[in-house]
């Protein structure tokens, strides 16, 4: 058995919900359907013409992309211009074309996360907090024998999460009255009589990005024909989450080794390195993709030195008037967040007993060459 294209989304937003993203980022389903069966899956950095040929060559029928194939608003479709043919085939193809981008760089494990665990980084922390996972209390009614199955139920969905804490809930005996009436067939009592039945209030604080997986959860083994249950805002934060990492290097190295250290750890062929070659290096800075925006917060957050890709120029000299150094190994570091994405999705694919196998693109689209 296949999964269906939502099915596959689903767990993709399990692991970076779309509610990470930066406001305006071109996230989310971008070609095609999610409504038909997926036999193949390919995850990729980029959405090249080469790329769409791999997927064609390959029998793919979803690419699921870190970088957006639609970034700018389309004016027309021209078929006969190189984004054009890219779009063209996709659709004669039928591959659908699912993005995301600065949710996957926020989630955790996603692209900071790896490549601040590859270089090794301990006391890893936010570089900078963006956003608050959103809570609710949830609250469910439920017969006293049924009180332990319908939290560990809950709590294997995702309520009741407080720090490292699990099954975090608060129960409450009471007494529930009600009477069936016709049509119904109750789990206790009779119809047209009224039943007082010892039951157990069961609350604890749920992510509003997993409300509906909680309540079918509860739902499933929920005794009751019809259950009793409540969701309320609350005004506490939950998780926090952000761009960027910090943390700290096993050991100290000058800032030339480290620059050879990041080069060997992040698969790269070549660095740009900022800075005075014999410094110092303890605390590390880690953002993902183009980190122009992060000089002053990772100067500020006492970095020596910042990885990323994409520096400017200007931004250089800003870094060092900082005493901060930059190793900029290029967007393209960004793909060694692929293989972790592609085990992911299989084993979450192969836990639910389906079939659809999972690629990752051999087509290399970095555009950068070193001679």
């Amino acid at each position: 058995m296949y999964a269906k294209g939502q099915t596959i989304i689903q767990l993709i937003e399990e692991l970076a919900p779309k509610s990470l993203a930066l406001p305006d980022d071109k996230i989310g389903l971008q070609v095609g359907s999610l409504n038909k069966e997926i036999k193949k899956v390919m995850v990729t950095l980029d959405i090249l013409e080469n790329v769409v040929d791999e997927a064609i060559a390959k029998e793919v029928d979803l690419i699921i992309s870190h970088h957006a194939v639609i970034y700018k608003p389309l004016k027309n479709l021209r078929t006969d211009l190189p984004q054009g043919k890219i779009y063209e085939k996709l659709i004669k193809a039928d591959i659908s074309v699912y993005v995301a981008h600065t949710n996957l760089d926020m989630a955790d494990g996603g692209v900071n996360d790896v490549l601040s665990q590859q270089l090794e980084l301990e006391d890893i922390t936010l570089l900078e907090e963006h956003t608050n996972q959103k809570l609710k209390k949830f609250v469910v009614f439920v017969p006293k024998d049924h009180q332990q199955v319908i939290i560990d139920a809950i709590s294997s969905a995702g309520a009741g999460w407080i720090g490292n804490y699990s099954h975090c809930t608060f129960n409450i005996e009471g007494t529930g009255t009600f009477m069936p009436r016709e049509g119904t067939t109750p789990f206790i009592g009779k119809q047209n009589q009224l039943e007082q039945v010892e039951e157990v209030r069961i609350e604890t604080i749920i992510p509003e990005e997993k409300q509906n997986q909680i309540i079918k959860a509860m739902l499933h083994v929920h005794p009751y024909e019809e259950v009793a249950y409540d969701i309320y805002p609350v005004e506490i934060k939950g998780k926090s989450y952000g761009i960027g990492r910090i943390g700290k290097l096993k050991q100290p190295m000058k800032f030339y080794d480290f620059a050879n250290f990041v080069k060997g750890k992040l698969g790269v062929k070549a660095v740009r390195a900022i800075g005075n070659l014999d410094q110092e290096i303890k605390k590390v800075a880690v953002v993902g993709g183009d980190g122009n925006s992060f000089v002053s917060k990772a100067s500020f957050r006492g970095a020596d030195v910042l990885v990323t890709g994409d520096i400017y120029y200007h931004t250089a000299h800003e870094a060092l008037a900082n005493g901060l150094t930059i190793i900029d190994a290029g967007h393209n570091i960004e793909k060694n967040i692929l293989p972790i994405l592609n085990s992911f999705l299989q084993t979450e694919l192969k836990n639910r007993k389906y079939s659809t196998e999972v690629i990752i693109s051999e087509t290399d689209t970095n555009p950068f060459q070193f001679i």
